[in-house]
């Protein structure tokens, strides 16, 4: 498998892949598998993007794809994500971002949060 997939990175350099996603944050990607078949008997998988804090020390949040692929196991459905080029994983974080965004909107918590009440929820 080409090193040039999502799959192929994996394997290769022993970690995640990470990226830079359209909001100017960064991002590492794991794949996700349904546990159980759906209706038709295939197991769904997605792209799950944890998005890093600046410094790269911890978690601060996360965007995932839809339904990305189907398999008959999850085994299949994982290596068809691994299939996929680092780039088009880099174009579905893109679009996950902009699904977050625009329902973020739509729910109206894009608004800007006062600097000191965000100093006292992120407990510093």
């Amino acid at each position: 498998m080409s090193e040039f997939t999502l799959g192929g990175y994996m394997q290769k350099h022993e970690r995640a892949a990470a990226f830079g996603g359209s909001d100017g944050q960064a991002y590492s990607v794991a794949i996700y598998v349904e546990e159980e078949p759906d209706v038709r008997g295939l197991f769904g998988a997605a792209l799950l993007f944890v998005r890093w804090s600046a410094g790269g020390e911890r978690p601060v949040g996360h965007v995932e794809t839809e339904t990305l692929v189907w398999g008959t196991t999850p085994a299949e459905a994982q290596s068809r994500l691994e299939s996929l080029s680092l780039y088009d994983v880099k174009a579905a974080l893109d679009e996950a971002i902009a699904v977050y965004r625009w329902h973020r909107r739509l729910a109206g918590d894009a608004r800007k949060r006062n600097a000191l009440l965000q100093l006292i929820y992120k407990g510093g």
